[in-house]
């Protein structure tokens, strides 16, 4: 039975889970707590950190959850992403992001060009 934590700063889409359940095989599926998330989708920019000392609760929580050979979604900033990456590898845990593909279109609406995007779950690609 294999499970997966989301590091991700939004919602999964239904072909999203979709593809975690059949694809992955991924029965349990574990996000992080509001406190966790804030930490994951806020990280400080008016300071230099160290990642991995501010990541702590975060890895506790992912070691609490997974076992060798389970997944961890990771798309964020971009150091945490990088932290978090190696530290999947470190301890057995298999590291993916979502591949999207973006429709963009642009409209003029009352001499306002404006930009819109859409994205497209693909699948999910292991870091390597």
């Amino acid at each position: 039975m294999k499970k997966i934590v989301l590091l991700f700063s939004h919602t999964l889409t239904p072909s999203q889970r979709e593809d975690i359940s059949t694809t992955l095989n991924i029965t349990e599926i574990y996000s992080l707590s509001t406190p966790l998330q804030a930490i994951w989708s806020q990280v400080p920019t008016d300071r230099d950190l160290v990642m991995s000392e501010y990541l702590k609760e975060i890895k506790d929580f992912v070691l609490s959850h997974l076992d060798n050979g389970d997944y961890l979604l990771i798309q964020g900033d971009f150091g945490a992403t990088y932290t978090m990456v190696n530290f999947a590898k470190k301890y057995g845990f298999v590291p993916l992001y979502s591949v999207n593909r973006r429709i963009s279109s642009e409209k003029i609406e009352d001499g306002i060009v404006k930009k819109y995007s859409e994205f497209r779950h693909q699948f999910f690609r292991e870091y390597i």
